[in-house]
């Protein structure tokens, strides 16, 4: 299976009831995605963090998880100061930066990690089938409740199905190479991959309606709402107002 890393531990984050953390993770990420000043959006970031300490994570791993991110964030720093339209900051032969493009940039960078951060903070630390529970109990649709859960189940499988085609390609002596016979085997390997994961979905499909499968998702684990719950509620729901009236009267 995937590994869950944060899953664990006995912080106040870990012990809350998942259905509050995926509502709150919802609402911060919806509002953090259409702050536009820099003060909203560093005061989002700083509370992403605040919510990083209370889970006491590893913040290697955490931060090694915004290194990958940031990573494909770095493309955004490249091309968007050169092709956003305003005024001009520098220009590097034909290609002129736009202070515009600079600060969409820092936006869009800004907000991507206090969500990312909010993310790992409330839902990394829930275990995968707990928030397939939760879901449900929101009253999320069951397909995407159904595709949620298997696409993690099998993710796991699919891979391992990958690496046994790559050992049986390696025993036939394969050897990748920059050339058409090596792009024809990858082809080749993909194909297949997509073939044997429809096979194997077909014979999941089936020994489920063996079973009694109706569409639904049940499940035995009942969840309780405590006093620290609703405190947690009521504190975000306020930090991510507050989020919004700052928004508000720095646009004014």
């Amino acid at each position: 299976m995937v590994d869950e890393e944060f899953s664990t531990g006995e912080s106040f984050i870990h012990g809350l009831d998942p259905r509050i953390k995926i509502i709150v993770a919802v609402l911060f990420s919806v509002v953090v995605a259409v702050l536009s000043n820099f003060v909203s959006l560093l005061v989002a970031l700083f509370l992403s963090l605040i919510l990083v300490v209370l889970a006491r994570l590893s913040m290697k791993r955490v931060f090694y998880r915004l290194f990958l991110v940031n990573g494909l964030i770095l493309f955004l720093w490249i091309f968007l100061p050169f092709t956003y339209q305003g005024e001009t900051w520098f220009d590097i032969g034909p290609l002129v930066a736009t202070k515009e493009g600079l600060l969409y940039a820092s936006q869009i960078t800004v907000k991507c990690n206090a969500i990312l951060l909010t993310m790992i903070a409330l839902l990394a630390t829930t275990p995968i089938f707990t928030l397939g529970h939760a879901m449900s109990q929101l009253c999320f649709p069951d397909k995407i409740t159904h595709l949620f859960l298997f696409t993690y189940r099998y993710i796991h499988v699919i891979f391992q199905e990958y690496h046994r085609l790559v050992n049986a390609m390696r025993i036939r002596g394969f050897i990748p190479h920059t050339n058409i016979h090596t792009y024809r085997s990858y082809a080749y390997l993909v194909g297949m991959l997509l073939v044997r994961s429809y096979d194997r979905a077909e014979r999941i499909h089936k020994a489920m309606i063996c079973r009694g499968f109706n569409g639904r998702y049940y499940t035995l684990v009942q969840f309780s709402i405590k006093m620290r719950d609703v405190f947690y509620l009521s504190l975000m729901l306020i930090a991510i107002l507050g989020l919004v009236i700052l928004q508000w009267k720095v646009t004014l």
